[in-house]
């Protein structure tokens, strides 16, 4: 029987790569234009990002913030949601730990001081989603619209309170430095191997968050309700689903989650906050739940991608001056492009050759 829709295999795992390499050679033609060798520069990139020990502690330290926004994004579009404002949430995440970080660091041991400021980040991220989930619940307004004029919000809150947070006499707009409790553990610690990087123990929390969605969302009632809103508001309504309730909680959690990133950057390495700390990780969760299904292994995998891009480009940029760091934020946005606007550019072809082969073996 002819085939009408893509086997899940294909949809999960096929088209994913497809667009993937279709970036990847767009890219490649970019770097020959810029008169470098493809193949040499990518083989830099890798051996930066994923074979030196070193280099590999920092892919994964910004794939460790790069998971909890693709964690954010991913959670809301289960529910049939396009929260494009996790930049802003992790904005107020990072202020939210740092409200208590300066309030308590210097009081409070590290191990009762950690979980306080996450749990800070987590409401504060939380409370920022919380309005345009609720818009779009009682009101009607596309949370697309509101999520992302938040962004802009959020970044012009950001200069009001950071001139607040500023230390007398000092001239960078940024908040004290924090007490040493106040400092995610760091991973080198038991395993020196991995070198003087930031890699911190919001890697392992990162994992930890990916279980518990995994789990959440494919083996839970609520999870179920999640999926059947995102699939069929008006059926899941049929079902007794508060449809009201459900936008505006998972709307929390994914604002919680992108607060949560916010932890990695400010606690693991800064250890200050800084204005434009989350340095576009919120849009990057973008290309990540697109990319990765919003399955947890693609996620794993496609913040880790996006990790390795950041720490290799840094290397290649330096052994290669003809090829710019802003390379790379033109490849991230050429994944976007695939992965997102033209995710099922592939998708008749695979589907006919799928075709094909069945009735090649039918022959």
């Amino acid at each position: 029987m002819k085939k009408t829709e893509l086997p899940r295999w294909a949809t999960g795992f096929v088209l994913p790569v497809l667009n993937l390499l279709s970036a990847l050679l767009v890219a490649a033609l970019a770097i020959h234009l810029l008169g470098e060798s493809p193949v040499e520069s990518l083989s830099i990139l890798i051996h930066s990002a994923i074979f030196n020990l070193e280099g590999l502690s920092y892919t994964l330290f910004y794939a460790s913030t790069f998971i909890f926004t693709g964690l954010a994004v991913s959670i809301a579009m289960k529910g049939g949601l396009f929260n494009i404002g996790a930049e802003g949430q992790m904005y107020l995440g990072g202020l939210g730990l740092t409200i208590a970080l300066l309030a308590l660091d210097n009081s409070l041991p590290a191990w009762l001081l950690i979980p306080i400021a996450m749990l800070g980040s987590a409401l504060f991220g939380a409370a920022w989603a919380f309005l345009p989930g609720y818009l779009q619940a009682r009101r009607g307004s596309h949370v697309v619209v509101t999520t992302i004029m938040f962004n802009f919000i959020a970044a012009d809150l950001m200069n009001f309170f950071i001139l607040k947070l500023v230390p007398e006499g000092q001239q960078n707009p940024a908040s004290r430095v924090f007490s040493a409790a106040a400092e995610m553990p760091r991973l080198n610690t038991w395993l020196p191997v991995l070198g003087d990087t930031p890699l911190n123990i919001s890697f392992l929390i990162a994992i930890a968050a990916l279980v518990i969605y995994g789990v959440m969302v494919w083996r839970s009632s609520w999870g179920y309700q999640l999926r059947a809103t995102g699939l069929n508001q008006h059926a899941a309504h049929y079902a007794g689903v508060s449809i009201s309730r459900m936008i505006v909680v998972t709307m929390l959690v994914s604002g919680a989650l992108a607060g949560l990133a916010a932890v990695n950057s400010v606690m693991g390495s800064t250890h200050y906050l800084s204005l434009n700390f989350p340095a576009g990780a919120g849009f990057v969760g973008i290309a990540i739940a697109l990319m990765g299904r919003q399955h947890p292994v693609g996620i794993f995998l496609s913040a880790v991608l996006f990790g390795a891009l950041i720490q290799g480009g840094f290397d290649l940029s330096l052994e290669k001056p003809n090829i710019p760091p802003e390379t790379f934020i033109f490849i991230q946005g050429l994944i976007i492009l695939f992965c997102g606007a033209m995710e099922n550019f592939y998708g008749p072809t695979v589907l006919k050759l799928l075709n094909l082969l069945t009735l090649g073996r039918k022959g």
